[in-house]
């Protein structure tokens, strides 16, 4: 795995690096070892699936509350994403500032979202599945998120028409 710090502090895009021959190809998806040896949170308690059936369906922006933080592994197995990672942790250099990365199932990149960010992805395609790998289980009750076109973080994303729910349409204006 190749890791490559993006512009804000503990997002990293992750690169696999392919050994293929005649058969395809095999390459190492996570490491315990290799997350440590970098700084991640190497915990993997938890892994979700996100199903989407159309092109142009948001989710986000969302995160937990401390203690139950997580940070993800993101990546997408089918179809197409435009991933975005917001930094709301207050002490951060890069707080309030964003990060985009298309997801596809071809470039099998993955992105690690560390604790204290906001996370959410718009479906860049048709019948596309995101797989989340979280270092921490799911609490309700933790569940925390902010706008998707909150003008507090001004998130440029695809113009396609959008699907998205009430509860991710309603969150307030940030406030720090």
């Amino acid at each position: 795995m190749i890791f490559i710090e993006e512009k804000l502090k503990g997002l990293f895009r992750i690169e696999v690096e392919k050994f293929g021959d005649e058969r395809g190809f095999f390459a190492l998806s996570w490491s315990e070892k290799e997350f440590g040896a970098h700084g991640l949170n190497p915990r993997l308690a938890e892994c979700n699936i996100s199903f989407n059936r159309k092109k142009g369906t948001l989710r986000g922006m969302h995160y937990q509350a401390n203690p139950y933080a997580q940070a993800k592994l993101v990546r997408c197995t089918r179809g197409a994403i435009y991933d975005v990672a917001l930094d709301l942790r207050p002490r951060s250099a890069t707080f309030k500032q964003w990060a985009a990365l298309e997801l596809t199932a071809d470039n099998h990149r993955m992105l690690y979202i560390p604790e204290g960010f906001a996370h959410g992805f718009q479906s860049l395609e048709d019948n596309t599945e995101v797989l989340y790998q979280m270092s921490e289980v799911y609490v309700a009750g933790a569940g925390r998120g902010v706008r998707w076109n909150d003008p507090a973080f001004r998130i440029e994303w695809p113009p396609d028409e959008r699907t998205i729910i009430l509860r991710d349409q309603q969150y307030p204006d940030f406030n720090q």
